[in-house]
């Protein structure tokens, strides 16, 4: 509702049109999801003071239209099947000349076993010598051309993963976002189940985050974000899922692990954000230290990907309520709803 705020503030305020795009591109400013797009725009009201239509529709067109992503994927789909039709033309061809090889070597056997003198055998040999020579070269030029598709196709392949990457990724703090976090933790919870292994979810919100946005604007809240990205990436490695939930909100997939070493993991990420002095860049001013509260969940019998975030989402609000800076798990008597659950030690 606060970015929903903002969004609707912004639209008021520079006197444009209500309409669907220009929510999205305030709301998606609010949430400062995009360094890059939040610059674009506070760059172009700094020059202009306003933005045009003309700027929303660009802004929109290269930061946010799903049609940019399915273009970008559309023209290498392109590229890859004009690669392989060049290929497959390519290869018929060579076939062609091949079939024509061996039409050659049987004629050139039908004329050696009638040859009668010196003159007719090394016509045949001369007429064969030639025809090797052909397909040769043609083997040869077919062999370039398909080392350098090979080469164009595994350029393709990595333009395709990085948009697939850029897809999974959120652009502020570089963690994968919510869609990543969706598949990675529904894939998590099935092996599990299925393997009837450990597994832990780690929910977490930075606390009083508004206050910096509201107090210090959103370049700092910017930063807040990308201290606490920071801090996951040092503390959290291997096979262990990283994400931004949404908003202030992280989330984090412990495979393997059993609700106390998902507590004990919580806690020092917990301290290492709290560790780190937040500083404004453009002033040097020292504006404290950022704290979390991480709410714990470990995978139970019967469990669905809901029910895991849910109860992880519940301990984290027991945990905001219980004065914040802390982790709750939920064996903990904070969470009201799991007073009966006991901690099972591997």
């Amino acid at each position: 509702m606060a970015f929903a705020e903002v969004a609707l503030g912004q639209i008021r305020s520079l006197r444009q049109a209500a309409i669907p795009r220009n929510y999205e591109i305030w709301y998606v400013y609010a949430t400062g999801y995009n360094s890059a797009f939040n610059k674009v725009i506070n760059e172009t009201l700094a020059r202009n003071g306003k933005l045009t239509e003309s700027d929303l529709e660009q802004i929109y067109e290269n930061y946010l239209s799903p049609i940019r992503t399915t273009e970008r994927i559309d023209k290498l789909g392109g590229r890859v099947i004009t690669e392989i039709d060049d290929v497959m033309q390519l290869i018929t061809d060579a076939l062609g000349m091949t079939a024509g090889f061996g039409d050659s070597l049987k004629g050139a056997a039908e004329k050696l076993g009638i040859a009668h003198d010196r003159d007719q055998v090394k016509a045949v040999i001369t007429a064969l010598i030639k025809s090797t020579s052909e397909i040769q070269e043609a083997n040869k030029a077919l062999e370039n051309r398909l080392e350098l598709s090979k080469i164009e196709i595994n350029n393709l392949q990595h333009s395709l993963e990085a948009i697939r990457t850029e897809s999974m990724t959120d652009p502020l703090t570089g963690l994968g976002n919510r869609k990543y976090f969706d598949r990675a933790v529904a894939d998590a919870v099935t092996l599990a189940l299925n393997e009837a292994g450990s597994l832990s979810l780690l929910m977490f919100d930075i606390d009083h985050f508004k206050s910096f946005n509201d107090n210090y604007g959103h370049l700092t809240g910017d930063q807040v974000l990308r201290l606490v990205a920071m801090s996951l990436k040092q503390t959290i490695k291997g096979q262990d899922i990283t994400a931004r939930y949404g908003g202030e909100e992280f989330a984090v997939v412990l495979p393997n692990t059993r609700i106390h070493q998902a507590v004990t993991v919580a806690d020092h990420i917990r301290r290492a954000v709290m560790a780190k002095e937040l500083k404004k860049k453009s002033t040097g001013e020292i504006l404290g230290r950022v704290t979390i509260s991480v709410g714990v969940s470990m995978l139970r019998r019967g469990d669905t990907t809901d029910s895991l975030i849910e109860r992880a989402d519940t301990c984290l609000y027991a945990a905001k309520r219980n004065g914040r800076n802390r982790v709750v798990c939920e064996a903990d008597s904070e969470c009201s709803f799991c007073a009966d659950i006991q901690v099972q030690v591997a």
